[in-house]
């Protein structure tokens, strides 16, 4: 369409060129006069200019407060009190009184090993205790006898004092033997083993019918409530919760409130229950330069148990008058932090900043930005410096915080 039109323009510039020629200055004036009213008319309106627009980005204020700053350190749980059942006789187990895993009281019977060697053993040291209980009787008159007799002078000397050896031989030999009655009677109540706690009890070690010596191990019951935590703590996270360098340290273990700890377990979720410190161990570690913690959680329905692996945390320290922004404003671009910070005028500003920790979802900002300004937190990929924009309040997703 447009190629005809040029020709057909061509021409008609072409047959009014010759009569310019011919007719002279009086056509030239007037082919000037109706030129532009013929283009016009023979070329279609041009598309308006494309007017500029601000492009909408999601602003935050730089938030400033005091930031708890925790830290993190794998934990392994171990029982309150930890017992191996084992028993104080040797014998044959004839039966097991406690289902695997459950809750045992203490004093509660596990084990059972057949009793009646023990009970006749029992029976023989009652029996020689009568024994040496008649004879010492026998002695005791033999002395009561003598005695007047030897101020008579109707017996020696000699025979009330021998007389007097025997009864004390025969008082001697009830006590040996009565001493064996009550080893006798501890033996017969050995053959039950209870738990020495109350706890969970564990998977047994042996079976029904297996001969069993002092130094077998049956099994272990664990006091799980509460439970321990064990973790390493650094040195230096041991001076500064220690209270030692920072004023605004937490005390970790030499105050009279111990510090609270969080556990977050395998899954990623966080123990409902608080814990608290309970020592430190008495030295540092010199291969890895760590102090070992213990801590302590309650743990009412026992879902918690030992040699479990969790993460403990707690507040090391405090950043006062910290500056806070959402983690997604904060561009980083070869081990440098960038922000877009939007003026007075809504006109963007590229700034490097330092970064410190990370707290949940948002970063706190060391240096590079002041209390209340505005920075992009949606959008920074749409603008560069000296960009106008139009900005927008940030809406956090549900729990970003």
């Amino acid at each position: 369409m447009e190629q005809s039109l040029d020709a057909r323009r061509h021409g008609r510039e072409q047959s009014l060129t010759k009569k310019a020629t011919r007719h002279g200055p009086l056509w030239i004036g007037i082919i000037a006069l109706l030129a532009p009213a013929f283009y016009a008319g023979c070329r279609h309106d041009a598309p308006p200019a494309p007017r500029s627009y601000a492009p909408i980005v999601e602003v935050a204020p730089v938030v400033q407060q005091n930031v708890p700053i925790y830290g993190s350190w794998p934990a392994t749980l171990e029982g309150y009190v930890n017992a191996e059942i084992q028993p104080e006789v040797t014998g044959y187990v004839i039966r097991q009184d406690y289902h695997e895993g459950s809750y045992v009281h203490k004093n509660q019977v596990l084990f059972e090993i057949d009793p009646r060697p023990f009970r006749a053993a029992l029976d023989q040291a009652k029996a020689q205790l009568a024994q040496a209980q008649a004879q010492l009787g026998e002695a005791a008159l033999n002395v009561k006898r003598d005695i007047p007799e030897a101020k008579a002078h109707a017996i020696p000397r000699m025979q009330l004092e021998t007389d007097q050896q025997q009864k004390l031989q025969a008082e001697a030999t009830v006590q040996a033997d009565g001493a064996a009655v009550e080893q006798a009677q501890l033996n017969l109540g050995y053959t039950e083993v209870r738990s020495l706690i109350g706890g969970i009890a564990g998977i047994t070690q042996i079976q029904v019918g297996n001969l069993v010596t002092p130094s077998s191990v049956l099994t272990g019951v664990s006091q799980v409530d509460p439970i321990k935590a064990y973790f390493q703590i650094s040195g230096v996270e041991w001076l500064r919760m220690g209270g030692r360098i920072s004023s605004g340290a937490v005390n970790l273990i030499s105050g009279a409130k111990p510090i609270s700890l969080q556990l977050i377990l395998s899954n990623g979720q966080i123990y409902k229950y608080t814990g608290r410190t309970l020592f430190a161990d008495r030295a540092m570690n010199l291969q890895t330069g760590t102090i070992q913690i213990v801590g302590a959680f309650p743990n009412p329905h026992r879902i918690l148990r030992p040699e479990e692996t969790a993460t403990v945390r707690a507040v090391t320290h405090l950043l006062k008058d910290a500056l806070l922004v959402p983690q997604s404003a904060v561009m980083q671009l070869q081990g440098s932090y960038l922000v877009s910070v939007v003026g007075p005028d809504n006109r963007i500003t590229t700034r490097s900043v330092q970064a410190g920790p990370q707290v949940k979802t948002r970063w706190v900002i060391t240096h590079g930005l002041e209390p209340n300004e505005r920075v992009v937190v949606v959008g920074s990929e749409k603008v560069r410096t000296g960009t106008v924009v139009k900005p927008v309040p940030y809406t956090p997703a549900v729990g970003e915080n």
